[in-house]
């Protein structure tokens, strides 16, 4: 018998709603607000506050009138402050995965397998913040010492998305937190509430005022170029579509602002005849069911070897096919719905697309009736290498197979494609393993591994996947400027 978690009402009631600049909640300037839906429904959660251009310009003065206090304080105390956030975000990590099942739609174990991960970014920069580096070393000719530091970038706007909304946004304020830099957070209007529950918690783990200020807003590119047009920021963060992407790195251009671009990708997944079946279904399942597929890491391009092809298809499809679709907050469901009618309507557009190119359903394929922004688990097998669902990031739940022949086939097909973000490959050669890793064109591998997601390792990509690292040590340094200084003693 289906049984769900405890009504997200109460949660909600215990999430601000309107913005969060300089240690205050506020209504929109013009009084303006939208509406939060639940995909599983398609009816709305809370109203939430629009922040207009003149709010936009009220967090950055926000940000700036404690950017110089909160750069000064002691590594130390910021490091106390982001292990403290850490705490309350692992004490508060059930109400915060219904929160964002209710606003997103995944299942409740994927939303608390995010809060975790996303809590695990506060830890990490935490224990970051006090690493800090420098050098000092005498130059080659010997006139004068070669001193390097680092400071603080300046005020930074973050733009998150809604696949995880409480991960990327931690993934960025961790960092820029740690850097001692003040942030205007402007979340994706699909999830808006999991971001002002985090904000909530940096206040009560004592971030000053201002230091983290949050703006929903349903005017997403007039509030960022506003932001980014000021010359008091000096950071731009984004998290999302390639089109997007390079829209905001044209905006930056002009007043030269520090961008980090975490952008779209097409992820092959690569099995070869002499892979582990059971292991490489085992990362399928994670590499593309992952969030229900909605991640720019999923598995978008399975390229499997011809000798393993048809029983890899099968196999794959029998899993697929178990998987229970149904409401997120249903303890029983594992696949919950897209995030909204929109995306629904272009996967289906995709699958039918490759049906008509010539490729075959070995399960799903349908859009289910009924209300909710569901899509079936789907696997298609014969897909032709030039389909042209090969060359969209489906985000959604649906497999498409193409056979290959050669190692260098699976190198050639799986670079070719603009994005780079992450690769999969399976094989129990560990030699060939490592020699196509170091082949493919993107910027994370998962050898054996269907997940390659961690907060201590450098999250980014290649080509026209983005700009910058995520996570790490590297992760740190995206907010901080080197300065040398040239001294003689």
């Amino acid at each position: 018998m289906t049984t769900t978690l405890s009504p997200i009402d109460e949660i909600i009631a215990g999430v601000p709603t309107g913005l969060m600049i300089g240690g205050a909640v506020r209504p929109a300037s013009d009084g303006s607000e939208f509406d939060v839906l639940d995909p599983a429904t398609g009816r709305a959660l809370a109203r939430i506050a629009s922040g207009t251009v003149e709010d936009a310009l009220a967090a950055v003065d926000a940000a700036e009138a404690v950017a110089a206090s909160w750069a000064a304080t002691p590594p130390r105390r910021r490091s106390v402050i982001l292990t403290k956030a850490f705490e309350l975000m692992t004490e508060a990590a059930d109400d915060l995965a219904r929160l964002i099942v209710a606003e997103n739609g995944k299942i409740f174990a994927d939303a608390r397998g995010e809060v975790v991960y996303a809590a695990e970014f506060l830890r990490w920069y935490a224990e970051e913040a006090v690493r800090i580096p420098g050098a000092i070393q005498t130059a080659p000719a010997g006139s004068n010492r070669i001193l390097v530091t680092h400071h603080p970038v300046g005020i930074a706007v973050l733009v998150t998305p809604w696949n995880f909304p409480a991960a990327m946004a931690t993934r960025k304020i961790g960092p820029a937190l740690a850097a001692g830099c003040t942030v205007i957070l402007k979340p994706a209007s699909e999830t808006p509430l999991t971001a002002l529950a985090i904000a909530k918690i940096f206040e009560r783990a004592g971030v000053p005022a201002g230091v983290v200020n949050v703006l929903p807003s349903k005017r997403s590119g007039a509030v960022v170029e506003a932001m980014v047009n000021d010359d008091r920021v000096r950071k731009l963060s984004f998290t999302g579509s390639t089109e997007v992407g390079v829209t905001l790195m044209q905006l930056a251009a002009k007043t030269v602002v520090n961008t980090s671009m975490e952008l779209g990708g097409n992820a092959p997944f690569i099995v070869f005849d002499d892979a582990d079946l059971d292991e490489a279904i085992a990362g399928a399942m994670i590499a593309k069911m992952r969030n229900g597929g909605e991640a720019c890491t999923a598995a978008n391009r399975f390229y499997v070897q011809e000798g393993v092809a048809a029983e890899f298809g099968r196999r794959l499809a029998a899993r697929m096919s178990a998987l229970v679709v149904g409401a997120g907050a249903d303890s029983d469901s594992q696949l919950g719905p897209v995030i909204n009618s929109g995306a629904r309507d272009d996967i289906h557009a995709l699958v039918r697309g490759a049906i008509d190119e010539g490729a075959s359903i070995l399960t799903g394929g349908e859009t289910p009736s009924g209300e909710g922004y569901f899509y079936p688990a789907t696997v298609l097998a014969d897909v032709p290498a030039t389909a042209s669902i090969l060359n969209h990031e489906i985000f959604g739940p649906v497999a498409p197979i193409v056979t290959f022949r050669t190692e260098e086939d699976a190198v050639r097909l799986a670079n070719g494609t603009p994005f780079g973000l992450v690769s999969y490959v399976y094989t129990t050669d560990l030699a060939r393993g490592l020699r196509v890793s170091e082949q493919l064109e993107s910027g994370m591998v998962g050898l054996n591994r269907g997940i390659v997601s961690d907060p201590a390792a450098p999250f980014g990509g290649m080509k026209q996947s983005g700009i910058g690292r995520e996570g790490g040590a590297e992760g740190l340094l995206e907010y901080l400027e080197s300065q040398y200084i040239a001294v003689s003693w």
